[in-house]
């Protein structure tokens, strides 16, 4: 069992910036390709980002591309979201979810946090 824990949501303005957290119990970190998704009110749960277990490797989705950045930190077990020039699109819930391969589908993730609000005012 992998256990995960959102952090760092919040209410900002259009154009500030975010940081999201996720740590990691349980099972090897350092094992499991990371990935944000996201889910608006009324819409399906869409990929956000993933960073493989090496690290070395990355997909983003297109509408975040230039603006989200994801990082991780073995030493923490921790998986970052860095979110600059935020939309109010980009409002909705954010879930870390690990996996044990590398996927950019909610099917592909074996564990999920209980996500985190972040909401952009315009």
């Amino acid at each position: 069992q992998v256990q995960l824990v959102e952090s760092g949501g919040g209410l900002v303005q259009a154009g500030d910036s975010l940081r999201l957290s996720c740590v990691a119990s349980g099972r090897t970190f350092s094992n499991y390709t990371m990935g944000w998704f996201r889910q608006a009110p009324g819409k399906e749960r869409e990929f956000v980002v993933c960073l493989s277990a090496s690290g070395s490797s990355t997909a983003y989705a297109h509408f975040v591309k230039g603006r989200f950045t994801i990082s991780r930190d073995h030493a923490k077990n921790t998986v970052y979201l860095q979110m600059n020039s935020l939309k109010p699109e980009d409002t909705a819930v954010y879930y870390c979810a690990a996996s044990i391969l590398k996927g950019t589908t909610s099917t592909s993730y074996d564990y999920w946090g209980q996500g985190t609000q972040v909401t952009v005012s315009s």
